[in-house]
């Protein structure tokens, strides 16, 4: 796996190393040893499939707080996404950057979406479906989030939101996010 660290330190978008033939190819898409040779959490504790019918649908900005932290390997497995994480830890050097790459069935790439990070996406086609593998079990009294369209964070949103759920149009911004 070729690992590239984004511009939020601990972020991190996956490329599988092919070893290809006449067949097709074969590649890891996670290796324990690789995740804790650079500190990250290696973890998988809960896995997750979300399918999205529309394409322009967004889900986030979302994240567990303490106890509860967890870190994420997303991968999209049919279609393709706009993903975006967000620094949300206090006292960070980069609280509230963020960071956006293309996720797709065809790039094959995952990002690897630390602690303390928000997460969310818009789909960029119909069907589309992602993997998560989480290093926590979903624990919804940790659950939070903020404003997909905040401003002050800025995030470009490549499509307009054609769905997105009652639940995220009612987090707050980021300034009253609920931090722990």
């Amino acid at each position: 796996m070729i690992f590239r660290e984004l511009d939020l330190p601990g972020a991190f978008l996956l490329e599988p190393e092919r070893l290809e033939d006449e067949r097709g190819f074969f590649a890891r898409t996670f290796c324990r040893r690789e995740f804790e040779a650079r500190g990250l959490d290696p973890e998988v504790l809960q896995c997750s499939l979300s399918f999205n019918r529309r394409r322009g649908t967004v889900r986030g900005m979302h994240w567990q707080a303490a106890p509860a932290e967890e870190a994420k390997l997303v991968r999209v497995v049919r279609g393709a996404v706009h993903d975006v994480i967000v620094d949300v830890r206090p006292g960070s050097a980069t609280l509230g950057r963020h960071a956006a790459v293309r996720l797709d069935a065809e790039n094959r790439l995952a990002l690897y979406v630390p602690p303390g990070f928000a997460h969310g996406f818009q789909t960029l086609e119909d069907g589309t479906e992602l993997l998560y593998q989480m290093s926590a079990v979903h624990a919804p009294e940790h659950a939070r989030g903020f404003r997909f369209d905040d401003p002050e964070v800025g995030i470009h949103w490549p499509l307009p939101v054609a769905v997105i759920s009652e639940r995220d149009w009612g987090l707050p911004d980021f300034a009253h996010r609920e931090a722990e």
